[in-house]
């Protein structure tokens, strides 16, 4: 039984902004002399010689250029155990803040390798009411009685984790926290540091999406009803009046009027707006992928998923796509069906 204390235990792709830099000569070292007043705080200029260039921490090449050791895992909390699983609130460290999780141990004897994992990024649930342990209670149990490790991160500013909620899509903060999560279960005495996978639903597919063409450590990946359209599929095709986009924190509420007026929109500067979507790095996507999405889904577009399916066969990448005809956004009606169907994908691919 695991004991409250610490446990011990890339190529990118050459796209537009990749050229853009080229021609520029690349970033010289310099120092930071603004910060832009955005609902990204970590967006900065710094002075690179004889141009300042914004280097915009959205980008997918900014997220494959940062650090992500993690931490060890500190178990905060023993929880009421399961029939044939363990279950904590632990915490681990993302850019200097303490992040809060729910982890789950299988109770059997370890395998030797250790076992599967499968870093779980949910959906927008407002911070202030955010529980580690409420909702997704029936998505965590079913991987962790087939016998995966589940790991859980409270985003920042989720629950009693430390930092601001800032909202994933004009912020890589929850992206960079999901990272730190993979290093930090690489480092767990029960995992397999070789078999990470990662289940994203809603904003968490986003999430996941973008962590898969960052890191290589994410074997594979699951997301249901997600935001996985291209940046500019978000802006211009995520706000019909019959779609009811989750609430967003009052301080991401401005991220596309920000960006717009900062870069200019999707067809005046298309190269920004494709460095920032994972979309257009799914040639180095980490491992395959399986997409579920109701057709009566009224908070994400269900084209969102088949946009996806189509780009990754363009690029011979490995995906399967299910669509639950009148489902709607949490697969209430097929859930049985289609959370079988993600336990299989990963205990084929891990």
């Amino acid at each position: 039984m695991i004991k409250p204390k610490v446990l011990f235990f890339i190529v990118p792709a050459i796209s537009a902004i990749t050229i853009a830099y080229l021609l520029l000569g690349g970033r010289s070292a310099g120092k930071v002399i603004t910060t832009l007043e955005t609902d990204n705080p970590d967006s900065q200029i710094y002075e690179g010689g004889a141009q300042a260039q914004d280097l915009n921490p959205l980008t997918i090449e900014s997220l494959r250029n940062g650090q992500y050791p993690g931490s060890d895992i500190v178990v905060e909390q023993t929880l009421d155990s399961a029939s044939n699983y363990n279950r904590y609130i632990a915490s681990y460290k993302s850019e200097d803040l303490k992040i809060y999780a729910l982890l789950t141990v299988p109770k059997a004897q370890k395998p030797q390798e250790g076992w599967p994992v499968v870093v779980f990024n949910h959906g927008y649930i407002a911070p202030a009411q955010y529980k580690t342990t409420e909702k997704y209670v029936a998505y965590v149990d079913a991987f962790a009685r087939n016998g995966f490790i589940v790991f859980k991160p409270d985003f920042r500013g989720h629950g009693n984790s430390k930092g601001e909620a800032s909202g994933t899509y004009g912020s890589s903060a929850y992206t960079i926290d999901v990272l730190n999560a993979v290093a930090s279960i690489k480092k767990f005495g029960e995992a397999s540091p070789n078999r990470i996978g990662m289940w994203g639903h809603s904003m968490g597919g986003h999430i996941t999406l973008k962590s898969m063409v960052v890191s290589k450590d994410i074997k594979a990946g699951v997301i249901w009803a997600g935001v996985i359209g291209s940046y500019p599929d978000l802006l211009n095709n995520w706000r019909r009046t019959s779609f009811s986009p989750p609430p967003l924190p009052s301080g991401a509420r401005r991220w596309r009027q920000a960006l717009v007026e900062k870069y200019g929109d999707t067809q005046q500067n298309p190269a920004f707006w494709n460095s920032i979507s994972a979309n257009s790095y799914l040639a180095d996507i980490s491992g395959p992928l399986q997409l579920h999405h109701g057709t009566a889904d009224k908070s994400v577009p269900v084209e969102f998923s088949k946009k996806l399916k189509e780009q990754m066969d363009t690029v011979g990448k490995e995906v399967e796509l299910y669509l639950y005809p009148e489902d709607d956004h949490n697969l209430s009606q097929n859930f049985s069906t289609a959370i079988q169907r993600s336990v299989e994908f990963f205990k084929n691919n891990l």
